[in-house]
């Protein structure tokens, strides 16, 4: 092997290191802001809303897709696990499939891709827990439960991610902070 090839490689070992430890932040961090801050339960089915999906978006406008989905799906189900067992399952699976629109390409997090990415992420996220919903206690019930639930939980989340991802910018996150990510 040569030199300049053993460099390469340990470049890209250093470099998927940064990746892991960047999603194992976030998830932690997404775990947090989904049981804990901002926890609201609704309904009697063991539903809540939260400002975690924020944290999502953020993972995804800045990892590469698939540590932004895992950083999703493990932080999302370790919320569920924690606060409404019955949930982890499909939580997990919608989590990952709300990073799909997003893209970590780019010198910024709020983009015109990462803003319509989550208006779509409702849709993925409202129709995911109306299908859970419905399989668990009845789809006339879960319609009215998830459509509020996640007006509330994905425009929070839609709004604060555009906040702080805008503040995040203007301090050059990606450039500076995050640019091995």
């Amino acid at each position: 092997m040569t030199e300049l090839t053993a460099v390469k490689k340990q470049e890209q070992a250093g470099k998927t290191l940064r990746r892991l430890t960047t999603t194992a932040v976030f998830a932690a961090l997404i775990t947090l802001m989904t049981a804990y801050i901002f926890h609201i339960p609704v309904g009697m089915n063991g539903g809540y809303v939260h400002l975690g999906d924020s944290l999502i978006y953020l993972a995804a406008a800045t990892l590469p897709l698939p540590y932004a989905c895992a950083a999703g799906a493990i932080g999302g189900g370790l919320a569920d696990l924690l606060t409404s067992p019955a949930w982890a399952p499909a939580t997990i699976i919608i989590k990952m499939l709300i990073c799909l629109p997003f893209s970590s390409k780019g010198k910024k997090l709020v983009t015109k891709r990462n803003t319509v990415a989550t208006v779509i992420s409702f849709f993925i996220s409202a129709i995911g827990y109306y299908i859970a919903g419905g399989i668990m206690y009845g789809f006339t019930a879960s319609f009215f439960a998830s459509l509020s639930g996640s007006l509330v939980q994905s425009g929070g989340s839609a709004v604060v991610f555009l906040v702080v991802g805008a503040a995040l910018d203007r301090i050059g996150f990606k450039k500076n902070i995050a640019r091995e990510a």
